[in-house]
C-alpha cells in the first residue's frame, strides 16, 4: 500500500473538478475518509453479533442502500450495524423533525443549519459530548479543527458543555457567483454589468429585446436569487433560510431592517411593475430535485442569477482536469460542464454563461451571499449515551471516516475501493482520479455507502479551487455576522423569517406601500426581533 504524507489528502478533492459528483450543500465539501479492505476482506463476515445498532444521519443527494459495500466495510470493521436515515437533503429539517416528533432520535445527529444546534439542545434530543472523550476517541478530527480553524473549536459549546462538533467548510471562502447568459449579452451587444445602473440596462434588455430570438416576449431579467445581489449593492443580504446579521458601528444589526433596504426595494418594486422580474420569483428559481439548480435560468426564463455555488456552473473547458484514459494512463483533459450548465446545454447547446463581479451600488457597496464557514454541526443523539461504550464507538467511527491521516484510507472512505472506483494518477504530484463508469455518475458515493463522515477544514488545493480563485470569488462575499443561535433566535427565527419574507414580497409586488417599511420594522421588533437583537449583541 502506498504511504503518503498528510498533505496528499488534500489532493482527494481535485477529482471533483472533473466528475461534478460533489455532494456539497450551501457550499458543502466532501469529507475525508479511510481505506476500505479488499473485496475478499469485506466479504468475510464477523462471527460476533453487532455490538451496537447506530442510526446515522449525513449529507446525501441519493439514498444509501442498506447493503452498500463501503457501509458494509465500516460495519464489519467496527462490528456495528449502521442504520443510515435516508432523509432527502432538500427537506432534511422537516423530515428529521418528523422523526423526532415520533420519538426517534439519530445516534449520529447531523445538524445541517448551525443555528439549529441550540434548538435541538433545548428540545433535549442531544447528548453532551465530554471534551476529554471527544479528544480521546476522535483525535484526528479535533486536531484538524484546532490546527486549521481554531476560532471555531468551541463554537459547539452551550453553557460550558460541548454539544456539537463544528463542521467547517473550507470552500466557503468563495461567495456565490453572479451568473449571466453570455450568449444573450453578446446578441444584445451588452457588457457584463459593473454598476447597478449597468445592471438595470441589462435586465430591461433581457426582458424587452428578445434575447432568445424566438419572437415571443417570454424572458425576464432576474428572479429571487438575483435579488440578493441587488441587496448586496446596498451592503446587506435579505433572502436566505436564516436571518442575516451585519455589523454597524460595532453592533450587530439585522440586514433586512436597515433603512438602505428601502432604497433597494424601490428598484425592485419598479422592475416588478415594469415586468422585468420573473413573476414566479415568489416560489423561487428551483422547482424541485437538486436544490442548487436554477430551473428559471436553465429553462431560459431569466438571464441572470446567483443560485448555487461556483462548482454548479462549470462549463466545458473551463480548466484542464485529470481523467483516466483508455490506455490505462491519466491525462489532462478539458473539464466537462456540471449541474446548471449541463442542464442548460441539454436544452440549448449554444447557451453560454459568464461570471460577473457583484455590481456596485450608488454608494460603492457590492457583494453576493456567502455561506458561513461554520457550515453545520455533528452531534450525538440523547439516547446514544444510554448504552455504555456506544458514544466512544460512534466517535471512533466518525474519526475513522472523516480525518484519518493515511491518504489511501482517506481516499477509500471518500471514493470507494481503489482500483474499482478510483486510482492514483501515474504522474507526480499524485492525485485521485475516478475510474469509469463512476466518473460520469453523479453522487455515486451515496450509492456505494462512501462519504458518510463530516467535512474537516483542510485547505483545498485542487484544480477546481484554483479555477475558482482566478474568478475572484474570494472577494465581495457578504457573510452572516452571527453564525450561531441565541435562545431568542432559536425561539423566534422561524416566524421572523416568514414575517420578513412576506413583507418583502408585498413591497416588491406593490401590495404594500414602501411608506409602511417602518411599520414592518416595528412589527418585526414586536414579534421577538428586539429580544433577538439584544441577545445577539450581548
Amino acid at each position: 500500500m502506498k504511504k503518503k504524507g498528510w498533505q496528499r489528502i488534500t489532493a482527494l478533492l481535485a477529482v471533483l473538478i472533473s466528475t461534478g459528483m460533489t455532494s456539497f450543500l450551501s457550499g458543502c465539501s466532501l469529507p475525508l475518509g479511510q481505506q476500505a479492505a479488499t473485496e475478499q476482506q469485506r466479504a468475510t463476515p464477523t462471527s460476533a453479533p453487532p455490538l451496537y445498532h447506530i442510526s446515522w444521519t449525513m449529507h446525501q443527494n441519493l439514498p444509501v442502500p442498506k447493503d452498500a459495500e463501503m457501509l458494509k466495510y465500516v460495519e464489519d470493521k467496527f462490528n456495528v450495524d449502521l442504520d443510515v436515515w435516508n432523509l432527502e437533503n432538500n427537506k432534511y429539517e422537516a423530515l428529521l423533525d418528523m422523526k423526532l416528533a415520533q420519538g426517534a432520535i439519530p445516534d449520529l445527529f447531523r445538524i445541517r443549519q448551525s443555528q439549529d444546534l441550540l434548538k435541538y439542545q433545548q428540545q433535549g434530543v442531544l447528548a453532551e459530548i465530554p471534551v476529554d472523550t471527544l479528544n480521546t476517541y476522535a483525535p484526528n478530527l479535533m486536531r484538524a479543527i484546532r490546527e486549521n480553524a481554531p476560532a471555531y473549536e468551541h463554537s459547539g459549546m452551550i453553557d460550558g458543555k460541548y454539544y456539537g462538533i463544528p463542521v467547517i467548510n473550507p470552500t466557503n471562502i468563495y461567495r456565490t457567483p453572479v451568473v449571466y447568459r453570455q450568449d444573450w449579452l453578446d446578441k444584445l451587444g451588452l457588457p457584463v454589468p459593473q454598476t447597478l445602473a449597468d445592471f438595470e440596462k441589462v435586465i430591461y434588455a433581457f426582458t424587452n429585446d428578445d434575447p432568445d430570438g424566438n419572437g415571443i416576449k417570454d424572458t425576464y431579467g432576474l428572479s429571487s436569487e438575483g435579488m440578493n445581489v441587488v441587496f448586496g449593492a446596498f451592503g446587506q443580504i435579505v433572502f436566505a433560510d436564516q436571518l442575516y446579521f451585519s455589523t454597524k458601528d460595532g453592533k450587530k444589526v439585522i440586514g433586512a431592517l436597515q433603512p438602505e433596504m428601502r432604497e433597494a426595494l424601490k428598484y425592485l418594486r419598479k422592475w416588478y411593475k415594469d415586468g422585468v422580474i420573473d413573476p414566479e420569483f415568489i416560489t423561487g428559481e428551483n422547482k424541485g430535485g437538486y436544490k442548487h439548480l436554477s430551473h428559471a435560468f436553465i429553462n431560459g426564463r431569466i438571464g441572470m442569477t446567483s443560485m448555487g455555488n461556483y462548482y454548479h456552473w462549470i462549463q466545458d473547458g473551463d480548466y484542464l482536469d485529470l481523467r483516466y484514459g483508455q490506455n490505462g494512463h491519466t491525462a489532462e483533459t478539458p473539464v466537462q460542464s456540471t449541474f446548471n450548465v449541463k442542464e442548460l446545454n441539454a436544452k440549448n447547446p449554444d447557451a453560454r454563461v459568464v461570471f460577473g463581479r457583484p455590481f456596485a451600488g450608488p454608494y460603492g457597496q457590492r457583494g453576493s451571499k456567502a455561506y458561513d464557514m461554520l457550515m453545520s454541526f455533528t452531534a450525538i443523539g440523547a439516547n446514544a449515551v444510554k448504552e455504555p461504550g456506544k458514544l466512544e464507538t460512534i466517535l471512533r467511527i466518525l474519526d475513522y471516516v472523516s480525518a484519518n491521516p493515511d491518504p489511501n484510507e482517506a481516499a477509500a472512505m471518500a471514493f470507494g475501493v481503489q482500483g474499482k472506483h478510483w486510482t492514483w494518477t501515474d504522474t507526480l504530484p499524485e492525485n485521485i482520479v475516478i475510474l469509469p463508469p463512476y466518473d460520469t455518475m453523479i453522487n455515486y458515493q451515496n450509492e456505494i455507502g462512501a462519504n458518510i463522515g463530516m467535512t474537516i477544514p483542510v485547505k483545498q488545493e485542487g484544480r477546481r479551487e484554483q479555477w475558482a480563485s482566478t474568478l475572484g470569488l474570494e472577494q465581495d462575499g457578504i457573510y452572516n455576522a452571527l453564525e450561531v443561535a441565541t435562545p431568542s433566535l432559536a425561539k423566534y427565527a422561524p416566524e421572523l423569517i416568514k414575517l420578513k419574507n412576506k413583507a418583502y414580497i408585498s413591497f416588491i409586488t406593490g401590495e404594500r406601500p414602501l411608506s409602511e417599511f417602518d411599520n414592518f420594522v416595528q412589527e418585526f421588533m414586536d414579534s421577538g426581533g428586539a429580544e433577538v437583537l439584544r441577545e445577539a449583541n450581548e
